[in-house]
């Protein structure tokens, strides 16, 4: 069951201030507990990349992180620079504020930017920062995120107004069904939140605290 539970987790440090010795712990702890992945910003993609490279968890990393106000080119770009640096998996950001304006053909193209230059070496996972959104605008952007071609919805940066709820969760997972990954990113920090959101449709959680969550303690981390 322990090993169960670390397999949905993407072990995730996005702060602004991580240090390579945070970095180095990380993976540490990724391995030592085989979580699903690493959750770092681009520029630990190397570094993660070469410490886990005998080790089954996968290097994830963020994309237009966390407005998602980057042009698609950029973001684009940015996919396949971390590729290149040894990313397995792609957390992009969705342009809220097109959403919103009810653009959705500039929020499909600049999703299938992201899931073009992945090429099929990455797992894409789209971010709607759903604290955001309304229901309706939940469900629009996760309809044009599976049909971009995105292997994932997701929750949500941690870095906004909100992160995981269990309405933003059990919604998204009607919407795609079981044709795509739901994960849940953002205050789960305890094996009980993280079992609330399996049961609610995620199917991978995204959180600074999976070692206490592996422990069954309950974190004071704001992500």
């Amino acid at each position: 069951m322990t090993q169960n539970i670390a397999a949905l987790i993407d072990h995730t440090l996005l702060k602004q201030n991580a240090t390579k010795e945070q970095i180095e712990k990380l993976c540490e702890e990724a391995k030592k507990y085989t979580f699903a992945s690493v959750c770092v910003n681009p520029t630990w993609v190397k570094l993660s990349a070469e410490l886990l490279q005998e080790s089954p968890v996968k290097v994830c990393t963020v994309i237009g992180f966390p407005l998602g106000a980057s042009t698609s080119e950029v973001k684009a770009f940015e996919t396949k620079n971390a590729i290149e640096n040894g990313a397995d998996e792609i957390d992009m950001v969705i342009n809220v504020g097109a959403l919103k304006d009810a653009n959705f053909d500039f929020v499909k193209n600049d999703i299938v930017a992201v899931v073009n230059a992945a090429k099929e070496k990455a797992i894409v996972k789209v971010i709607l920062e759903t604290c955001l959104l309304t229901n309706e605008e939940i469900i629009k952007a996760s309809e044009l995120s599976k049909e971009a071609g995105a292997h994932f919805v997701k929750t949500s940066t941690g870095f906004s107004t909100g992160g995981a709820t269990v309405g933003a969760v059990k919604l998204m997972r009607e919407t795609v069904g079981t044709d795509l990954g739901v994960k849940a990113s953002g205050g789960v920090r305890s094996l009980e939140d993280l079992q609330t959101m399996v049961d609610a449709g995620a199917s991978r959680i995204g959180a600074s605290s999976g070692v206490d969550i592996m422990q069954g303690l309950t974190s004071k981390s704001d992500y």
